[in-house]
């Protein structure tokens, strides 16, 4: 059997790309605080890192990356482009800065973070990028369905990832059936729900914790890797770390899987991203000068 904190599971791109399901992310952690989290995780052997231009903590990934010894090939590194440097010359801009501030020459998954302003032109940009070797696979962040939909039927290379918020209040079964039906992978950003409206304490995943002698943080992770969706929590704190590395000796039933299912809210307790306001909040949203 293999060690404990050897197990991981993966997900196979539809590029043939190996992908861990389970990775670390470093969204609202402090610039001074990211290096030192970054190095916890690669150190309890957490291989995937997600950030993003607009968390404005790449330099700190990068630092980390680099004084782990790890080599480069074994870390999967996401990062991602904000919605003001769409259009295709501004991305190839964007990607380079990026490149720069991790300190790396390429990227295994870049995404487009949101489905706003000239995302197809930033598109074909990431398409020629992924060509020449720079991007292992490229996706998107926050398509709704119609968007997707939009983008495959507009160009040649279809995403390989999209990553949405997928959580025990927002179950995102329709976006679930379409992602299946064109072989992209979902991720889940918000697995937790942020916390929101006491998910830790929601008495049923409790009872469940109780049953499989985990925590209800657990539950909510298995129960999105039960429905091969990625999953990337963040925490600052090392036994958290290790806890929600701890999720691949058990398997939820199929009667507890169902049951989790009657929690869906079928919306966000985030924000509304059908919201005109927050969608025009989100575009005008500038990260630099």
């Amino acid at each position: 059997m293999k060690d404990k904190e050897q197990m991981m599971d993966y997900i196979t791109l539809n590029n043939g790309i190996k992908m861990p399901i389970l990775g670390y992310g470093v969204y609202q952690t402090a610039p001074g605080e990211t290096e030192k989290a970054v190095e916890t995780a690669l150190s309890l052997r957490y291989r995937l890192i997600d950030t993003a231009a607009s968390y404005r903590n790449e330099e700190g990934v990068g630092r980390a990356i680099k004084e782990s010894g790890i080599p480069r090939k074994d870390i999967f590194l996401t990062t991602k482009l904000w919605v003001q440097d769409h259009g295709y010359d501004n991305t190839l801009k964007a990607f380079d800065l990026s490149c720069r501030k991790l300190g790396v020459d390429y990227v295994d998954l870049y995404l487009i973070h949101k489905p706003y302003g000239d995302y197809h032109g930033s598109w074909r940009a990431m398409e020629r990028l992924y060509r020449e070797g720079r991007i292992r696979a490229i996706g998107v962040t926050s398509f709704w369905n119609e968007r997707l939909g939009d983008l495959i039927a507009s160009h040649e290379i279809k995403p390989a990832v999209n990553q949405v918020e997928t959580n025990v209040w927002n179950q995102k079964w329709a976006e679930s059936d379409f992602m299946k039906e064109q072989n992209i992978a979902q991720e889940a950003w918000a697995p937790f729900a942020e916390g929101n409206d006491h998910v830790f304490t929601q008495p049923l995943l409790m009872k469940m914790a109780e049953k499989y002698g985990k925590t209800t943080g657990q539950i909510m992770l298995r129960w999105l890797i039960q429905r091969s969706i990625a999953v990337i929590p963040k925490s600052v704190h090392e036994n958290r770390m290790k806890e929600n590395l701890d999720v691949f000796d058990f398997n939820l039933s199929l009667e507890d899987m169902e049951a989790i299912r009657g929690l869906d809210r079928g919306k966000s307790t985030i924000y509304d991203e059908m919201d005109p306001h927050v969608a025009m909040a989100i575009a005008g949203m500038k990260i630099h000068p």
